[in-house]
């Protein structure tokens, strides 16, 4: 093989590993949080509509009064998974056993704590909540479910003795108990670098929330009110500030299999959706 040839091989080779990786994205899942409205009304058909854009796997966050029986026929209907939920974080402490049979009988692989309210958010809490997500966890991983928490942006704003919740939570968490599932949405408006996670945790992140920014205010000692933060999220790479490539490129150091499109108010939900996917599968990175 002469020079020429060889450097023609060599470079047709690095533009289809290119390719490879582009593809790597994965399964491209939706959180239906995003459509709870029209779950509330149609449920079956909702969940139709949702596979019919293209997305493989869902998220749910509340059943809509269907029994998991009835859950799980729509989604093998649609030929949906559904690999998480959100539960309330009051479940730990009272209905736990519930939530993971309820788990298992759908067919979920990991449970999410995603919110806490904000009379709870004091820098005493942050440690004890470590310590109760790792007692549910326990039980979790008994069961054969993942254990997980979900954030927003004030879990990056310092406490009072200058230290970052997301960060007392990942220290003081058993890794093997309790992973993250990071809001890369809300991470960035809190002012953190997603990818400086996925470097200094690896292997700590399966699953991600993946929405848009249109800008980014500067961030201060006290978080941004989620409801002024609201208006500017947008769809997936649409008007979107956050680098998308850049973050996915970590994606095998991070851990991530999961990555579920969200949009928490959308007028549009289903064509937010659509906009969202058709910029993840046409993503190259």
């Amino acid at each position: 093989m002469d020079r020429r040839t060889f450097l023609g091989t060599v470079g047709a080779a690095l533009v289809a590993a290119r390719h490879l990786r582009a593809a790597s994205l994965g399964r491209i899942g939706a959180q239906l949080y995003t459509v709870r409205g029209d779950l509330e009304k149609d449920f079956d058909g909702t969940i139709a509509k949702v596979a019919a854009i293209g997305y493989e796997e869902v998220e749910f966050a509340g059943y809509f009064n269907h029994t998991p029986a009835q859950v799980r026929e729509a989604l093998q209907k649609n030929g949906l998974s559904a690999p998480s939920a959100h539960v309330d974080y009051a479940t730990m402490s009272n209905g736990w056993a519930g939530v993971i049979d309820t788990a298992h009988a759908i067919g979920h692989e990991f449970l999410v704590i995603p919110w806490i309210d904000e009379s709870l958010r004091t820098p005493e809490f942050w440690p004890k909540l470590a310590d109760q997500l790792n007692h549910a966890g326990e039980a979790t991983k008994a069961a054969g479910i993942q254990l997980a928490y979900h954030n927003h942006n004030f879990e990056f704003a310092p406490t009072a003795n200058g230290r970052r919740p997301y960060d007392i939570l990942l220290e003081r968490c058993d890794p093997a108990l309790v992973k993250m599932e990071p809001d890369l949405c809300w991470m960035t408006v809190g002012g953190a670098d997603p990818v400086d996670y996925f470097h200094r945790y690896p292997g700590r992140f399966p699953l991600v929330h993946v929405k848009g920014m249109s800008k980014h205010e500067p961030v201060g000692s006290t978080p941004l009110p989620i409801d002024q933060a609201l208006p500017d999220i947008t769809e997936v790479g649409h008007n979107d500030i956050i680098d998308w490539a850049r973050i996915f490129a970590d994606a095998s150091e991070a851990g991530i299999r999961h990555y579920f499109v969200e949009q928490d108010g959308s007028k549009s939900p289903f064509d937010s959706l659509a906009m969202s996917y058709r910029y993840l599968r046409g993503l190259q990175f």
